[in-house]
C-alpha cells in the first residue's frame, strides 16, 4: 500500500450507490475522456447490501481540463447511477482534533507521525479532560484545550467541543484512549468522521477494563480495535483490527503494556485509511481498500 506524504499530482476519486451495470465504465470511460492517467483502481460489489464502492487514484494530464471542470462534467455522469461521490486532492491536510484522557501513547504516535510526514493532517485541537498531557502537546506547538467533564456539566462541554470544531472546520476527530462516552446527539453528528480506540479485538470485551476482562477468560490472544464512533458504545464500524499472542503469565497489567503497541498501530492505520479515502460506511460495517 502505497503512503501519500509528499506532494503529488494525484487527486482521489471516491464513489458509491446501488450495485448494478455500467458504473465502473462510466466512471473510467468519462476520467479516459479527460485525458487523465488512472494509477489505481479498487471496486466492490456488497452482495449482502446491495451497494457499490469505488475508489480511483487518477492523474490529470498535459490537455486536461482544469480539476474543477472535471468535477462539473462528472455531474450528469453520477446523476445517471443516483451516486454520491467526491474528487480529493491529497494534498490539502485534513484538519483534526485529537482527544485524550490520561494516558498518552497513542497521542505521542500521531504526534510523532505528523512530524514525521506520515499524515497530512493539521491539527486544530488537542481536547481533554485532564491537564495530565498539556506540556507534550503544547511542546509540539499545538492549541491544548482543558474540557473537564461531569455529569452536570457534560452537556455544555460538548457544545463547547461543537463550537470548536466549527471555527477550526475540523473534518476528522480522534479519540485517542478518551475516556469519556459521548452523548448520542454528538456521536450523531459525528458520524463517519470520528475514530475511536478500544483496547480489546471488538466485539469481544466491550467497555471498560477489558485487559481484566481478558485476563479472567485466560486469553491467548489480545487486540485493539479502531472503529467509527456511534451512540452504541464499542459497537462502531470498525475500520481496524490488531492481535498480539499472549500466555498464561500475562497478568492485567503484562497484558495492558503488551496492548499499547496494538493501540497505537490500529489507531495510527484507521487514521491514514481514512485521510487516504481508503474507507467507506457500508450500514455497520466499512470497506477499506488496501491498495495502491
Amino acid at each position: 500500500m502505497n503512503i501519500m506524504s509528499s506532494k503529488t499530482d494525484n487527486f482521489i476519486f471516491t464513489g458509491t450507490c446501488r450495485a448494478g451495470t455500467g458504473m465502473v465504465a462510466a466512471i473510467t470511460g468519462y476520467l479516459a475522456d479527460q485525458n487523465c492517467y488512472i494509477c489505481a483502481l479498487e471496486q466492490f460489489d456488497d452482495e449482502s447490501t446491495d451497494n457499490f464502492f469505488m475508489r480511483a487514484v487518477f492523474r490529470p494530464q498535459q490537455g486536461s481540463p482544469t480539476i474543477e471542470d472535471i468535477k462539473k462534467g462528472f455531474v450528469s455522469v453520477a446523476e445517471e447511477f443516483s451516486m454520491e461521490w467526491k474528487i480529493h486532492d491529497p494534498n490539502i491536510a485534513i484538519k483534526a482534533l485529537i482527544m485524550v484522557s490520561k494516558y498518552d501513547h497513542c497521542l505521542d504516535d500521531i504526534l510523532y507521525r505528523i512530524r514525521k510526514g506520515e499524515f497530512n493532517i493539521e491539527i486544530a485541537a488537542v481536547i481533554s479532560n485532564h491537564n495530565d498531557l498539556r506540556a507534550l502537546v503544547e511542546r509540539e506547538g499545538h492549541r491544548f484545550e482543558y474540557l473537564p467533564v461531569t455529569r452536570e456539566n457534560k452537556p455544555n462541554q460538548e457544545q463547547k467541543l461543537i463550537e470548536i470544531m466549527q471555527k477550526t472546520d475540523t473534518e476528522l476527530v480522534v479519540l485517542a484512549r478518551y475516556m469519556q462516552i459521548l452523548s448520542p446527539t454528538l456521536t450523531e453528528q459525528l458520524r463517519g468522521r470520528c475514530i475511536n480506540i478500544h483496547h480489546s479485538f471488538l466485539p469481544g470485551f466491550k467497555g471498560a477494563k477489558p485487559y481484566h476482562q481478558a485476563f479472567h477468560r485466560g486469553v491467548k490472544v489480545i487486540g485493539a480495535t479502531a472503529h467509527y464512533v456511534t451512540s452504541d458504545l464499542d459497537e462502531g464500524p470498525i475500520i481496524e483490527q490488531v492481535v498480539t499472542r499472549v500466555d498464561h503469565n500475562c497478568k492485567p497489567e503484562h497484558l495492558e503494556r503488551i496492548g499499547r503497541d496494538s493501540e497505537s498501530i490500529a489507531l495510527a492505520r484507521a487514521i491514514r485509511y481514512h485521510i487516504e479515502r481508503r474507507v467507506f460506511l457500508d450500514g455497520n460495517k466499512t470497506v477499506v481498500f488496501l491498495g495502491g
